[in-house]
């Protein structure tokens, strides 16, 4: 099922009160006999099969969470619970539950979980607020209760954040935390942590402003130190006061920025450190969070991007010969920071961010940067451009192609990027398949700018293959000049192929830039010199290669194909693979059926021509039998097109006896030029006078009557008429006294040579009335169509001879 709306991962609670994922699935709601009653069903999106199935019992109380989630016990120790991957397939589900207990879907919970009397209810919604005992020591076990069990509630959870943010609980708490710790009360400190992770799943946005404040946040980390599920203690605040260091690359004179940056590293610490992994129903609770992370990076942003003077500085360093390395590597990493940072802004202020880095020089930077040698630099300076060409490809298209003229290919900006990825160490190649997604982004035309002075495409393309084709495809034209690749090992296969996809998405989108390249520089030959790797995956990129350029049925490359006898290394790698049955063998076979099914004519003729023995004897499938099918059936037509124009009218009219349509066939058969044919034809001249009704009406078959032979005539055309040799171009009547109509078209044998004696292009052959297809009926009588009345006309056909007499001269059939 491909509905995101209705897909739900299932959990059920453990006896240790963990929450166990039993798999994602698509939930439906329906009838089931069963149960008899209506019921949810989940079925795992893997294999179809059920991971859920129940009841919606009018009295169970069913739980709606944070948007996107629906919690429900079946039993006294069984609790479920499915989460959505949208808020809308949560609502539908929810509505249909609501349904069947007869609730109002705007509510939260169907049932009330605590059995309390409805006048208790009553008196809860209309209290006041939440009164929170005294922030003493011995009410720290009070007050973590009360915490604890108002957040099942969104009523209650409401309460206790306004009770705790109008009495100013947070100070109160922090500075308990300091006599808790002085006095090492390890079940006081336990207690507050409690209490400190409740106020974070509250949600709330001024009680995180104060947490986060300059003199609360290190306390609040202290709090969330003592952990009871932990045997000792953490060191966070050690860690943030000691370890980590502020390093300021370019001095920040603004205060406010500066304690920004602050609190935003140490929010973030608390998120990914401190806190401990949220359950799945309390992701949600911690949205605020998120946001107030979200926003503090928007400002962060907004505060450097107005400060011309700092970024100024930035890029005169960066690209200043004589800053040293380590300072080189701050910056980099720095300005990797900030472009990560504004991931986080809306497009239009995404926009004016990138514009400003490049008005201040940020692609002559990387330039410099990616020249250099040290490779943690270069991977940050890597980082810095896939966020550039992401984001505006156009704009780092613009840069390279007005990148000075005499600028040496090497050091051209593309360059660079494809060298560092021919360059890889990394094992997994894990950098080089980053840089080849960055390139590949580059030359799509699917993202490249059309206006009315200048197409991108075009000039891009043309920069591309005149500059940097060459070293993009250099490792592939290295590694293939023998017979077998001269570097066979796994990094070295690695790099290829993905230098062959970025090759193949070119055939596929880059048409005659790519055409050139490839048949100038006998590309594919050198490609499909990886067929013979040991590595499966690179041969098969190879044939993925050629496959896609045979997709295209472009002429230019068939003949280039066949001229240079390209499938000889495809069959060789076919037929060395054997009777296994895996990837190589259907994609080779594949390849040669798109042959077949899309009949493109020239390869067809180019395989059986010069691969038949080496293919005759596959039979467990039929491709290559169908190809020599394909070109015998070729070869026919080309040899007879008249029997190709007289198919298609048989084949479209088989059934039609109209009488206006058989005059169309008439004139289509007769205006065909006496010229075209050659000696030996059988010519049946067209009518010089309007055609009377009485022949209009006459069947098709009386048209193309041949006058009858005479008997020792007869027997000596047909004692000659035999087949040999590749069949007549020419569509021939023959003449047989049989009473049966016979539409045949026998095998071919070994061809005759033109001229030869026996061959029916020969002057002395008498078979020159034969044909591929002979149509013969009894009496001499050649009916071009078995019409299913024609057995009302057989007993008229012993009168054939006076009815043909009685044509006029004109319509006479004669032989030449």
């Amino acid at each position: 099922m491909t509905d995101t709306r209705r897909r739900v991962k299932v959990y059920t609670l453990n006896e240790d009160r963990q929450w166990d994922d039993r798999g994602t699935g698509h939930v439906s709601s329906g009838y089931v006999d069963r149960l008899k009653g209506t019921s949810l069903l989940v079925r795992a999106e893997s294999d179809g099969s059920l991971l859920l199935e129940s009841k919606i019992n009018p009295n169970t109380a069913y739980q709606k969470q944070q948007d996107t989630l629906i919690v429900w016990s079946e039993a006294e120790n069984y609790d479920l619970a499915l989460s959505f991957q949208e808020k809308a397939g949560c609502d539908e589900i929810w509505e249909k539950i609501c349904q069947v207990q007869g609730k109002d879907p705007s509510v939260d919970i169907t049932q009330d979980v605590v059995d309390e009397s409805e006048d208790e209810r009553l008196d809860e919604m209309s209290s006041p607020g939440l009164e929170l005992p005294p922030c003493e020591l011995n009410r720290l076990e009070d007050l973590a209760e009360l915490v604890a069990s108002s957040l099942p509630s969104p009523l209650r959870r409401e309460k206790l954040a306004l009770a705790v943010e109008n009495e100013g609980y947070i100070r109160k708490l922090l500075d308990l935390f300091h006599v808790c710790e002085d006095l090492e009360n390890r079940e006081g400190l336990h207690h507050i942590y409690e209490i400190i992770k409740g106020i974070f799943l509250l949600n709330r946005t001024a009680l995180f402003e104060v947490m986060f404040s300059e003199e609360c946040i290190m306390d609040v980390i202290g709090c969330l130190e003592f952990d009871p599920a932990l045997p000792q203690p953490r060191r966070h605040r050690e860690f943030l006061t000691k370890t980590a260091h502020f390093k300021e690359v370019i001095p920040i004179s603004d205060p406010e920025l500066r304690q920004k940056i602050h609190q935003t590293y140490r929010v973030q610490y608390i998120q990914d450190m401190v806190l401990p992994t949220p359950s799945v129903f309390e992701e949600n609770m911690l949205s605020t969070l998120h946001s107030f992370i979200f926003f503090n990076k928007v400002e962060i942003v907004g505060m450097l991007q107005d400060d011309e003077k700092f970024l100024t500085v930035l890029f005169a360093q960066l690209t200043d010969e004589t800053t040293d390395d380590d300072k080189r590597h701050e910056l980099v990493n720095f300005l990797k920071e900030f472009c990560a940072f504004s991931q986080t802004l809306q497009p239009q202020n995404r926009d004016a961010f990138f514009k400003t880095l490049s008005g201040m020089g940020i692609l002559q930077a990387l330039e410099v940067i990616l020249g250099m040698d040290d490779v943690q630099v270069r991977a940050a300076a890597t980082d810095i451009f896939s966020y550039l060409v992401e984001y505006n490809p156009s704009m780092v298209r613009e840069f390279v192609m007005q990148e000075p003229q005499q600028n040496d290919d090497d050091i051209l900006l593309i360059n660079l990027i494809i060298e560092h990825m021919i360059c890889d160490t990394d094992p997994e190649l894990g950098g080089a398949v980053q840089l080849m997604g960055l390139l590949r982004t580059l030359v799509d035309p699917e993202n490249m700018l059309a206006t009315a002075n200048k197409t991108e495409k075009t000039e891009f393309l043309s920069f591309f293959y005149k500059h940097c084709m060459h070293v993009l495809s250099a490792p592939l034209l290295a590694n293939t000049t023998e017979e077998k690749p001269s570097k066979d090992d796994f990094q070295t296969s690695q790099l290829l192929a993905l230098i062959l996809e970025l090759l193949t998405f070119c055939v596929e989108h880059h048409t005659y830039h790519i055409k050139n390249y490839i048949i100038n520089k006998d590309i594919l030959r050198r490609v499909l010199v990886l067929t013979a790797s040991q590595h499966a995956f690179l041969a098969l990129c190879a044939l993925r290669f050629m496959r896609r350029i045979i997709g295209l049925k472009d002429e230019f490359y068939n003949r280039y194909i066949m001229r240079n006898f390209l499938f000889e290394p495809v069959i060789k790698a076919f037929l060395n693979n054997g009777s296994r049955y895996n990837l190589m063998n259907s994609a080779i076979i594949e390849m040669f059926e798109y042959v077949r099914v899309e009949d493109v004519k020239s390869l067809t003729a180019h395989i059986v021509e010069n691969y038949w023995k080496a293919l005759e004897d596959v039979d467990y499938v039929q491709t290559f039998k169908g190809l020599k099918l394909r070109y015998e059936q070729q070869r026919e037509r080309q040899d007879n097109p008249k029997l190709d124009s007289m198919r298609s009218i048989l084949r479209n009219h088989r059934f039609r006896r109209d009488a206006r349509t058989l005059e169309d066939e008439e004139e289509m058969w007769f205006n065909t030029d006496e010229d075209d044919l050659e000696d030996g034809d059988a010519v049946v001249r067209p009518s010089d006078k309007m055609k009377t009704e009485e022949d209009l009406m006459e069947p098709i078959s009386k048209f193309m009557e041949r006058k009858k032979l005479k008997e020792p005539e007869d027997k000596e055309i047909l004692a000659k008429s035999s087949f040999s040799g590749r069949q007549n171009p020419s569509f021939k009547l023959a003449f047989s006294g049989s009473t049966k109509t016979s539409l045949s078209s026998p095998p071919p044998s070994a061809p005759l040579s033109p001229g030869s004696p026996g061959s029916p292009g020969s002057p002395g052959s008498g078979a020159r009335g034969s044909s591929n297809t002979a149509v013969t009926t009894k009496g001499g009588l050649v009916g071009l169509v078995d019409y299913p009345d024609d057995d009302e006309e057989e007993d008229d056909e012993d009168d054939g001879e006076s009815k043909e007499d009685s044509l006029p001269p004109t319509k006479k059939p004669r032989l030449s």
